[in-house]
């Protein structure tokens, strides 16, 4: 374990690896490292021959917290995860992979500092733009069930709702941020957004898409907007939880052809990325299903 410390508060993270380029993974909302682990989310674990960096978000897990709401956005969480690869990766391009909130915290990197990222890899987009507004209402409303009931309302609310088909069985968790500091994290989450869809229309970054279905927090609706967006994207839908068991494989595939395309390093001022320059276009065509691939 290691630590990073961005002043007023510390982000612990682990690097998996001894050698080669090297993959950043992020969590979701109140979830940590571990957490995602447990869930089936750890997409880098069949990755071989790199560097795994995985760490907690601020307020998250083994990370300490700060008081201020609009701390959590992703434009704010996106500093976080710049400075942390100033540290362990200077001028070095990376493979960034999230879900949910790691997608909107990779997407606000990747629009301020494009050269960075080798490959990029969204897991359950969330809501974004015309959908955001609802989803920031249930996020207030949690915070407020929070300091009402304490994290048990929380969890029973979260036991009582609809699971999406790809989580069928799945046990439901505490949250993985001190119930103190948990009503502040909801509601700097219904303060944020992605990116305006112009300036992610630019991204020439070869991007994967893994999305599920029957999740209002996570719509299809936002996974197919970005693979539209995006040049060079692939969309993958589950449908069960066995879809779900390809993702690390279908992962791996990916970040391979992302070392073919992109170089090690970042390009100096004035220069082209490798990737950008060959042309490759969208080489994935449409939205697939591993269930039918």
């Amino acid at each position: 374990m290691a630590s990073h410390d961005l002043g007023e508060v510390t982000l612990d993270y682990a690097i998996s690896g001894d050698d080669g380029p090297l993959v950043v993974q992020l969590h979701g909302l109140t979830s940590s490292r571990e957490r995602d682990a447990e869930l089936g989310l750890d997409l880098a674990r069949s990755v071989r021959g790199h560097r795994v960096l995985r760490y907690d978000a601020r307020g998250h897990g083994r990370s300490t917290g700060s008081s201020e709401p609009a701390d959590y956005g992703w434009d704010r969480l996106s500093d976080d995860l710049l400075s942390l690869l100033d540290r362990v990766a200077p001028g070095e391009r990376v493979h960034g992979v999230g879900p949910s909130m790691g997608t909107g915290t990779l997407l606000h990197a990747a629009v301020r500092e494009p050269d960075r990222f080798r490959s990029l890899t969204f897991a359950v987009p969330p809501t974004a733009w015309k959908t955001r507004a609802a989803r920031a209402d249930v996020y207030r409303g949690n915070a407020a069930l929070v300091e009402r009931d304490g994290v048990e309302g929380l969890v029973e609310l979260a036991r009582l709702a609809p699971t999406p088909p790809a989580l069928a069985g799945s046990a439901t968790s505490l949250p993985e941020v001190a119930p103190a500091l948990l009503p502040t994290v909801f509601r700097g989450a219904a303060a944020t957004d992605l990116p305006p869809r112009a300036d992610i229309s630019g991204l020439r970054i070869p991007t994967l898409i893994l999305a599920w279905t029957g999740d209002r927090a996570h719509p299809l609706k936002t996974a197919r907007r970005l693979h539209a967006l995006i040049p060079d994207s692939r969309l993958v839908i589950a449908r069960t939880p066995y879809d779900i068991m390809a993702w690390p494989g279908l992962f791996a595939e990916h970040v391979t052809g992302g070392d073919r395309t992109g170089a090690g390093e970042m390009p100096r001022a004035g220069q082209t990325p490798r990737a950008v320059r060959s042309g490759a276009g969208n080489r994935y065509g449409g939205e697939d299903s591993p269930a039918r691939s």
